[in-house]
């Protein structure tokens, strides 16, 4: 079991049970990963092991992303982490303030890294990176923590865009004797 696994698994954040996913897909297990996200110990892990990652695969972008609001303190622990600035995504226009869709510093032309939480379908990430490129970045791929495994590497695929995850969700369920 990868230390990653047993600290989300430690936390709490991986439960079994009924679940109807943001995808509106149904699954036997969830992945809380705000649970994991709200204690220090396994967001400065997961900051971590996805600064690594973006080392191994020569992941060298300008700005990062997160999407409001799962993925909004990964983005930010990682921003700390690599020292690159990162920019929050909103899936949609609030009525009062700035109105702005992307909150933070984004230059046309930056390279960007969307940061995810859980990728199933990535539809939420497909909707980020469509207001990314309409505001003039290069997406250079998307980092998420788990993949579903549920068709979000190849929807993300079909825009151009490669998706990297730190665990894969069958690899999670194998360390606990579980089958998606």
């Amino acid at each position: 079991m990868s230390e990653l696994s047993k600290a989300l698994e430690d936390c709490g954040a991986l439960q079994f049970g009924d679940f109807t996913l943001a995808s509106g897909a149904k699954s036997n297990y969830y992945i809380d990963i705000k649970k994991a996200s709200t204690n220090p110990q396994v967001l400065y892990l997961i900051s971590q092991v996805m600064a690594e990652k973006m080392q191994d695969e020569n992941l060298r972008p300008n700005r990062i992303a997160g999407v409001v609001l799962g993925s909004v303190p990964l983005a930010a622990a990682l921003s700390m982490a690599v020292g690159i600035p990162y920019v929050m995504v909103r899936k949609e226009k609030k009525d009062h303030g700035t109105s702005k869709l992307i909150e933070g510093d984004l230059n046309i032309g930056d390279k960007v890294l969307v940061i995810e939480d859980v990728i199933t379908t990535a539809g939420s990430s497909v909707k980020a990176i469509e207001t990314l490129r309409e505001s003039g970045a290069d997406i250079i791929g998307v980092l998420s923590v788990i993949d579903r495994e549920g068709g979000g590497r190849e929807n993300l695929k079909s825009i151009g865009v490669e998706l990297w995850a730190l665990v894969k969700g069958s690899e999670v369920l194998k360390d606990r004797g579980h089958e998606a």
